[in-house]
């Protein structure tokens, strides 16, 4: 299949609605989040999961991040956030911090970490939040390249690095930079930084403070 790239931003609501239709039959897409691209399948579809690891080469344990419309989307679809999750999604979502919890709905093995856990985040990028609101559920939110490789920043270079395995990619009006999203794990009562990124730690700490 040839892989489109779609202009504007956010993309129209037409663009969006094929984008989700994608994802729903299985397909991998492409869209910008507000770090990086982000390559987006249904994590509930083992085909689907198992056809994104392979392109990225990424193994089972390792976990794949995810990302939705909205806090109730999140709950809805993969179980309650803990209070200290709570706190910290009011306070930092929609954007670019990752929350790692404990779901009650078990995805395809490799969706989630070794132990279980899952890591979704509700971006500030619109696109990105119509898409999962327009499929009806969170979306895989994999960085989009290969193992190795940079990620990727603009549509023309997933184009060029992934080319036809992506069937369609969603284009906003510049390239992308910026740190990636600060992972905190919130299962426990005091938050715990599993990687830094855009949201500085000091402000997360912050945050659980007010």
């Amino acid at each position: 299949m040839t892989t489109k790239i779609l202009l504007g931003l956010p993309p129209e609501t037409d663009q969006i609605k094929r984008a989700a239709e994608v994802v729903s039959a299985g397909g991998l897409v492409a869209y910008p989040t507000d770090t990086l691209y982000a390559l987006g399948v249904d994590p509930r579809r083992d085909e689907a999961v198992a056809n994104l690891c392979a392109i990225k080469e990424r193994g089972v344990g390792a976990g794949l991040p995810l990302i939705a419309a909205s806090v109730d989307q999140v709950e809805r679809c993969l179980g309650p956030l803990s209070t200290l999750g709570r706190k910290l999604a009011a306070a930092w979502w929609p954007g670019p911090l990752t929350l790692v919890f404990a779901p009650t709905v078990m995805l395809p093995d490799a969706v989630h970490a070794s132990d279980g856990s899952l890591a979704v985040r509700v971006p500030a990028r619109m696109a990105a939040r119509m898409l999962a609101a327009e499929a009806g559920h969170p979306l895989t939110a994999t960085s989009a390249n290969r193992r190795g490789a940079a990620p990727a920043p603009d549509a023309e270079t997933v184009r060029s690095e992934l080319g036809p395995a992506v069937q369609l990619v969603l284009e906003g009006q510049r390239s992308l930079e910026g740190a990636p999203s600060t992972i905190v794990d919130v299962r426990r009562e005091a938050p715990r930084l599993l990687r830094a990124g855009s949201v500085p730690w000091e402000h997360v700490l912050q945050s659980t403070r007010v």
